[in-house]
């Protein structure tokens, strides 16, 4: 199988289209065949710098290697729209010479004219063929003058045009319905109705797989193909992706974002690649976590539905947590660095913090925090203290519920002479002998517990408390105990928390 994606540089592709893509992929991965990129490149008015280049990196991101396309090459080539241009024109000439297309010099003041009264009389907008009825010898003559025009497809006016998908079968559409559309542009460049035909069968393109907004227009390709005595290749309509919100088409308007902010977010390729495998295909119904290698070996065309698929940016959250969790530690610490070591207004750790980090030590931080992390962007916020030289929060924080500040400053300094007499510094060491000063104090486990977390980490939620001071290591833990102490001291005697 020959399979294709062939995007417009016209905007950036978002998790929609690299999954239309990802079905092609995969496709030609199963079966053995090829995977091209094509760029199709003829509107050049709206095409924006620097799309192609991300729509490339989305690919090398993703590890969807390409068989043919830009950068590659290939037999094939050239693989950009507008370097074959000649080849649009040879095929447009072809189809006006068999009468299957026509040359049409309505201005575009007039096209508007004729919309307007149509959707006055309550009629579809469509060209009313005027140009249609042209002899040629009259249409050769006024091209030869100067006069601008665009090349028209010649629809059937009569009988029927069956587009054969293969996920809906046989869909009839009655010729007398369709339109005679532009096919190559005053400016000789084709439109994407011409130039696709042109470039799937030149390039042996065997299986078609695009957007279901296609089939309205796929019996006029039907047309093209059957004029030109070429064979249709097998188009599969795929379900569009809906955004989260109101049921609209997935979109920058509606959810999306280009694909590349997922990776600057901390998502795994594999993940989002997991993850887009199911938007519209199953492998069981029940089966979420893929693997790359698995999706190849199951992948076909007969699990893909034709109902919408829903994006859920909270299930890819999830899946991307769960593919986290199965990293080893070192692979985890080799994607983390880049993020924690990014500048802090850049989302990394604060400035203050030394770079490059200890890789070493790092890997013992991110130990306690993988089965937390959904993201590698949350890996700064999340081992954040683990990192600075100081913290930063309120007295009253070291006072767990229904505790004084006689309490707590009581339990800190007994903690910290514990500690320091300890002669190993490790959490089981740590654990039985904490757990006798909760009850030698009479307090609960939570109490003791919390005012030791926020003194050795700032904060009421972090890693195990005795795995923590572990990899803080003992002149840490004791410094920031005798910080707590001191802060506590200073403090005006107040009520036990509620």
């Amino acid at each position: 199988m020959r399979v294709r994606f062939a995007p417009s540089p016209t905007g950036l592709q978002h998790i929609g289209g690299f999954r239309t893509a990802l079905f092609s992929w995969l496709l030609a991965r199963h079966t053995g065949g090829q995977f091209l990129i094509r760029i199709e490149d003829t509107d050049t008015a709206r095409s924006i710098p620097g799309a192609i280049e991300a729509l490339l990196g989305g690919y090398e991101w993703l590890e969807m290697n390409w068989d043919e396309g830009p950068v590659v090459g290939g037999p094939y080539g050239p693989y950009f729209q507008t370097q074959r241009r000649a080849l649009y024109a040879s095929c447009a000439a072809r189809l006006i010479e068999i009468g299957a297309a026509y040359c049409c010099f309505c201005t575009p003041e007039r096209l508007q004219e004729v919309r307007e009264a149509q959707r006055q009389a309550g009629q579809p907008p469509r060209y009313d063929r005027l140009c249609r009825a042209l002899p040629v010898d009259v249409a050769v003559a006024r091209a030869a003058a100067g006069e601008a025009f665009v090349v028209r497809l010649a629809t059937p006016l009569e009988g029927q045009t069956i587009v054969d998908d293969e996920l809906r079968g046989a869909v009839v559409f009655e010729n007398a319905n369709l339109d005679d559309p532009v096919l190559l542009k005053t400016n000789g460049l084709p439109t994407y109705h011409l130039a696709h035909i042109v470039d799937d069968h030149f390039m042996g393109i065997t299986h078609v797989i695009r957007a279901e907004e296609w089939i309205s227009s796929a019996p006029l390709h039907v047309v093209i193909y059957h004029a030109l005595g070429w064979a249709v290749p097998r188009l599969v309509h795929v379900p569009d992706v809906l955004g989260r919100e109101g049921g609209k088409k997935l979109s920058k308007r509606f959810g999306a974002i280009p694909i590349l902010e997922y990776r600057d977010l901390g998502y795994l390729p594999e993940a989002v690649l997991n993850y887009m495998a199911l938007l519209g295909w199953s492998y069981d119904g029940e089966t979420d976590v893929l693997s790359r290698d698995e999706l190849i070996a199951a992948f076909s065309l007969d699990r893909v539905g034709t109902a919408p698929a829903r994006y859920d940016e909270e299930r890819l959250l999830w899946l991307n947590g769960v593919y986290i969790r199965h990293l080893s530690l070192d692979e985890l610490t080799g994607r983390a660095l880049p993020f924690m070591e990014r500048s802090g207004a850049e989302g990394g750790l604060p400035d203050v913090v030394a770079r490059p980090l200890d890789r070493a030590y790092t890997s013992h931080v991110l130990a306690l925090e993988q089965e937390r992390m959904k993201t590698l962007a949350e890996a700064p916020s999340l081992t954040a203290f683990f990192f600075t030289p100081t913290l930063s929060y309120a007295a009253s924080e070291l006072l767990a519920k229904r505790m004084t500040q006689s309490q707590s400053l009581e339990g800190l300094r007994r903690t910290h002479d514990l500690l320091t007499s300890m002669l190993e510094w490790n959490a089981a060491a740590m654990e039985t002998p904490l757990r006798a000063l909760v009850e030698e104090l009479g307090l609960k486990p939570i109490q003791l517990f919390t005012a030791i977390r926020v003194a050795v980490t700032g904060r009421t939620i972090s890693p195990p408390l005795f795995e923590t001071m572990e990899v803080l290591g003992r002149s840490t833990t004791l410094a920031r105990l005798e910080k707590a102490i001191a802060l506590l001291r200073a403090w005006p005697e107040e009520e036990p928390t509620s």
